[in-house]
């Protein structure tokens, strides 16, 4: 008989600081399926779910599907989300059958109401159904706080190498490959976990430049030649969670026999300590980018701004106003902003009609404090449904849907409004409602990296906006941290 190999994702990042709450409702948002409805929706995506059914196909696998669970980073996972999600692959153990191997598809950042590492949460449950020999290979978003048991429990664990991660896919494969070895009896793998006394690390992980990343990345392919090992991953951590293990990592995989492999791990650790203070990339103000957009920006060649602060890509609101108050107020014309999370905006546009006029309290509805609504009048442009699937490098065909949606124009501003929250990482965001990019001047959205894959080979230049109006901004101080170990860099002096 064919081995039989489970695969299961349960996928959060987790931002402590969010008043939001990650709720079951918020996974069927953006991206909950079972059993064979994980083919349905992801097969042939570039996503790690989709590489794990590839390599049940090529090593001759039965693959046992149980669910692919993803939730908009946010507020701490809910008790009901997480009980339900981890839960289901419990059941789906129970009900399949003996299993050979276990592949996971986790974030390595999630924080649920009642565990603070939830990723360990959930390998312990399974550990306890299972047991210990049983192979199980995880990968991990290179934005993950990676705790010591979670390294225990695995016996395979790789992390993503790219910043915009367009390498989920080979991330998944190189991990499934790794595990194939195990259950033939190749190796005999074992997890090595270092961290530092960091908060953040290596650039936050950006490869999309020259910089400290990518250098690490050169270190850990000449360790793992060097010393025989079987991979070596850096973690650049998630720091807007408030949880003692908080920061970057370094992962390597060797063979229980090899005797280098904490030798390599303390290598990386030491590059990740040097480099800590090396940036790629400066924020700027609103003002500050708008003034050289106005130069720069061009129909062909749109100059590209990516609110930074507000990203909810890292559990930010998707709401804050300061860059689009900025952009409105100040007379720019010819722009598109993408995508505003404010539900009764959208009603409204979707009550009045397309080409109606009216006026607006733009966004700022969630935490008044970091901003509040932008008074706005304008026309609506149209209503949509905000469904549409990505078509940029990352995470390639997978279905978005950032509910009811709509295009109210104020001024030389398009600005896209959404039911749901999301990060812009892909040119549909503006497709998907009429707006075609590059025949923009100036295009500014809600992301802090991710949408350079997509938007950088169109883009005069990018900038970013970091006012410290959303809580992903890298003011770190600004932030009340209660329960992350200390002292720490960058709040202490080390």
């Amino acid at each position: 008989m064919a081995p039989r190999v489970l695969i299961a994702g349960f996928k959060h990042e987790t931002n402590t600081f969010s008043k939001l709450p990650t709720t079951l409702e918020s996974y069927q948002a953006r991206g909950l399926s079972r059993g064979e409805d994980m083919r349905t929706a992801l097969a042939g995506t570039n996503t790690e779910i989709a590489g794990f059914l590839d390599a049940c196909a090529r090593h001759g696998w039965e693959p046992v599907l149980a669910i692919a669970a993803d939730a908009t980073p946010s507020g701490r996972v809910t008790r009901e989300a997480f009980d339900e999600i981890s839960g289901h692959i419990l059941k789906t153990i129970d009900q399949a059958g003996p299993v050979d191997a276990i592949l996971l598809q986790l974030h390595g950042a999630m924080v649920a109401e009642d565990h603070d590492d939830g990723e360990s949460a959930v390998l312990n449950l399974i550990r306890e159904k299972v047991g210990r020999d049983i192979p199980i290979g995880v990968t991990h978003d290179l934005h993950a706080n990676v705790t010591d048991l979670t390294a225990e429990l695995s016996d395979v664990l790789v992390s993503y190498r790219t910043y915009p991660h367009i390498d989920q896919f080979d991330t998944a494969t190189k991990c499934a490959d790794l595990i194939a070895r195990k259950m033939s009896g190749e190796i005999n793998p074992k997890v090595t976990l270092l961290r530092g006394p960091q908060l953040d690390g290596v650039d936050h992980g950006r490869t999309t430049a020259p910089g400290p990343m990518r250098d690490i990345l050169k270190l850990a392919d000449d360790l793992t030649s060097e010393h025989g090992l079987l991979s070596a991953s850096v973690n650049a951590g998630f720091p807007w969670a408030d949880v003692d293990y908080v920061g970057p990592t370094v992962i390597v995989v060797a063979d229980r026999e090899n005797s280098n492999a904490m030798a390599a791990a303390e290598a990386l650790r030491e590059e990740l300590w040097r480099t800590r203070e090396t940036l790629t990339i400066q924020p700027m103000t609103a003002e500050a980018a708008l003034a050289k957009a106005r130069k720069k920006g061009k129909v062909g060649e749109p100059f590209v701004i990516a609110d930074f602060a507000d990203n909810p890509g890292g559990g930010g609101y998707g709401d804050s106003t300061g860059l689009l108050r900025a952009m409105i107020t100040g007379g720019i014309e010819n722009a598109a902003f993408s995508a505003l999370y404010d539900p009764e905006s959208v009603e409204a546009c979707a009550s009045a009609g397309a080409g109606a006029e009216i006026e607006l309290q733009l966004g700022g509805k969630v935490e008044p404090s970091l901003g509040g609504p932008v008074a706005a009048s304008g026309t609506v442009i149209g209503v949509y449904d905000g469904k549409f699937k990505l078509e940029g490098p990352m995470a390639t065909g997978v279905a978005i849907n950032i509910g009811p949606a709509a295009v109210f124009k104020s001024g030389g501003v398009e600005v896209v409004l959404a039911s749901r929250r999301a990060q812009n990482y892909d040119r549909q965001f503006f497709k998907a409602v009429g707006i075609e990019p590059t025949e923009r001047a100036i295009l500014a959205v809600k992301s802090a990296q991710h949408f350079r894959a997509d938007y950088a080979p169109i883009a005069s230049e990018i900038v970013v906006v970091d006012d410290g109006d959303g809580i992903t901004s890298h003011n770190f101080k600004s932030l009340n941290y209660q329960h992350i170990r200390r002292p720490i860099w960058p709040l202490d002096d080390i």
